[in-house]
This record gives C-alpha cells, sequence and structure tokens, in this order.
C-alpha cells in the first residue's frame, strides 16, 4: 500500500515532492528513515491498529540548513527526547500537534502557532488529524556562533520560548521567510546547488530572523551588546553604531567620542558600566563575529590571513585564540564545517 505515493500525487498542498525522502505506511520504517534524516525518536501511532498511517518526507538541504515537509497520517506520538544537534522550527500546514518541553505544553494550528524546539530541552509532541508541517532544521553550532556573535559573549547553549504566534509581525516575517526558502527549493529543484552568496544571505535573514524575532535565553545579552537595551543612553547608541561600521579601520578614541557626542572617559565608563566591557574589547568582538560571519559565507579556498587583516586584526595568533574562545573552534574548522 503506497499512501504516502498517493498523497504526494494527489494532495496539492504537499511541498518539496522533487526532495522526496521517506513515503511509507510501516511505522518501523518511518521511524528508522526519518530518525536517520533528524534523529532517533520513538514514533507510535495513536491508535495501534489504525489503517490511516503513513509517513511522508520531503528534505531539501542548503549549507547549514534543510527545509522539510513532513506529514504522518492519523495521530502519532513522537519523543525525540533532546534534539542535540540541531533547533527545529515547526511551521503546521494542516492538522494540528500538540508539543509538550520541561516547562511548556502548547498546540499549533495552521495561521496561528508554530513551535521551535531547542536542542538542550526535552520534547515530545503529538501529531492530530494528518498533521503536516513545514519544518527547518538549523545547525545548533550555527545558531549559537551566530548568538555569540551578536551578544559578545562565547558561544554557548541558546533555549528559545517554544511557542511563535503567528499572527504577530514578528512571526508573519517568519512563516514568510520559511515559504520564500520552500518556493526557492522548489524553483531549484535538487539538481541545481544554491549558490554560496545565495546561502548565506538565506542562513542569516533565517538567524536573524529567530534570534531577534523570537524571545531567547540571550536576547537580553543581544540588545545590550547591539545598543538596543532601552535604559541605554544615547551617546553609546551612538557609539556601539560607529564601531560596527568602522570596526575594519584603527580605533581612534578622540574620533570615536566626536562620533557619541561626549568624552572620551565618560565614553569608557560608560562602556564598563552598561555593556560590561572596554571599547577596546567590544570592537576586537565585533571583528570577531564579522569574522566568523565572512567565513560561513566564504568559499574552501579563501584565505583566512586576508579576511582577518580585511578586517582590522593584525596578529593573527591572538585573532585565532581570541576566536577559539569566543566560537570554541579555530577559523579553519568553521571555514571546514560550512563546506
Amino acid at each position: 500500500m503506497a499512501t504516502g505515493t498517493s498523497i504526494v500525487r494527489h494532495d496539492p498542498t504537499v511541498r518539496l515532492t522533487a526532495f522526496n525522502r521517506v513515503s511509507t505506511d510501516s511505522v518501523d520504517a518511518a521511524a528508522d528513515a526519518v530518525g536517520r534524516i533528524f534523529c532517533p525518536h520513538r514514533l507510535t501511532p495513536e491508535h495501534n491498529t489504525s489503517p490511516e498511517f503513513f509517513a511522508l518526507h520531503n528534505s531539501a538541504v542548503f549549507g547549514g540548513l534543510s527545509v522539510n515537509y513532513v506529514a504522518y497520517g492519523g495521530s502519532v506520538s513522537i519523543d525525540p527526547g533532546c534534539l542535540e544537534r540541531f533547533f527545529l522550527l515547526q511551521l503546521p500546514v494542516h492538522g494540528a500537534a500538540r508539543i509538550r518541553t520541561a516547562s511548556r505544553d502548547i498546540a499549533t494550528f495552521p495561521g496561528a502557532l508554530a513551535s521551535l524546539l531547542s536542542p538542550t530541552i526535552p520534547t515530545r509532541m503529538t501529531w492530530e488529524s494528518n498533521c503536516a508541517q513545514i519544518i527547518v532544521l538549523v545547525d545548533r553550532r550555527l545558531l549559537e556562533h551566530r548568538a555569540a556573535a551578536l551578544s559578545g559573549l562565547p558561544a554557548g547553549a541558546v533555549e528559545f520560548e517554544p511557542a511563535i504566534d503567528l499572527s504577530s509581525a514578528a512571526g508573519r516575517a517568519l512563516q514568510s521567510r520559511i515559504l520564500e526558502f520552500v518556493d526557492l527549493a522548489e524553483r531549484l529543484g535538487p539538481q541545481r546547488p544554491l549558490s554560496p552568496i545565495a546561502a548565506a544571505d538565506l542562513r542569516e535573514t533565517l538567524l536573524g530572523g529567530l534570534l531577534h524575532g523570537q524571545r531567547h535565553s540571550a536576547s537580553d545579552a543581544i540588545d545590550r551588546f547591539g545598543g538596543r537595551a532601552e535604559a541605554l543612553p544615547q551617546s553609546l547608541r551612538r557609539a556601539r553604531e560607529f564601531l560596527s561600521a568602522h570596526a575594519d579601520e584603527p580605533l581612534d578614541l578622540t574620533e570615536l567620542a566626536s562620533a557619541a557626542g561626549t568624552g572620551v572617559r565618560a565614553l569608557q565608563l560608560g562602556f564598563q558600566r552598561h555593556f560590561g566591557t572596554s571599547i577596546s574589547e567590544m570592537l576586537r568582538d565585533i571583528r570577531l563575529a564579522h569574522l566568523n560571519g565572512r567565513l560561513t559565507a566564504a568559499c574552501p579556498d579563501d584565505s583566512i590571513t586576508d579576511i582577518a587583516f580585511e578586517l582590522g586584526f593584525t596578529h593573527l595568533s591572538r585573532m585565532a585564540s581570541a576566536y577559539r574562545a569566543k566560537f570554541g573552534e579555530t577559523p579553519s574548522a568553521t571555514l571546514r564545517r560550512m563546506h
């Protein structure tokens, strides 16, 4: 019984049909095949003898991200525990899903509520009424590196509020980005790779939408380090913006203070009080963030030395040590991991 195949043929709402990876009416085969794509998990139909069960999984992969269409027939419970290696953003297409985390219990519906699962939080789900979802898988290290770049903190676990309100401006924008991702994958098809520049733009857009649009454990640090904290004096906002815009230039404290509209000493004290860091340390962190972004978008044969010099680093061994302390890997490891 080729249930999954018939759904691909007859249901016009199925997406990414050219990227089919799983199409079966066997529970064991579905758990094994989907588990290899995502992670091992327990898959249990709510009614063991139900003839409605099928599993369909279409998956398109673009360096550090994948976009997936996943559907189950009938109602099933899914227990992946901790995802460990990735974040899962689940956008309901039809049916409904109940998501249980360590501290939350949410119900998602098309057009109303989506879910965002963090890799360090145990999760159990029930997909109901022939549920289908578009799912974006985001590599954990990729997102944690971007959070570190935005927050001024070393890379570490990021845990999101799991419910995404699709009626909010941020939720609507995120849903629009995901559907654009699906449209792009379908236009390209399985045989046409995404260009490195387009892939980098897509990653940055999605990561920015998640880290700035959805509440998470690093939100306050990102707002503070990015100069967006409500209590931040305007002079410090201007100084932070100036540093970011001129990060590849030598630091001139007099010029920075002039741009901020305050004195050098007041600026130094303000950075320590509001950012918890010195001006030079923040500049170094901004440069490291720019370096990480450049490396995730670079070609395999691009020169790390050249990129580092372009960003204002003059002492490569110190740069490498600082980069490893912040991101948990060497610049060359970041470059290799993206290819």
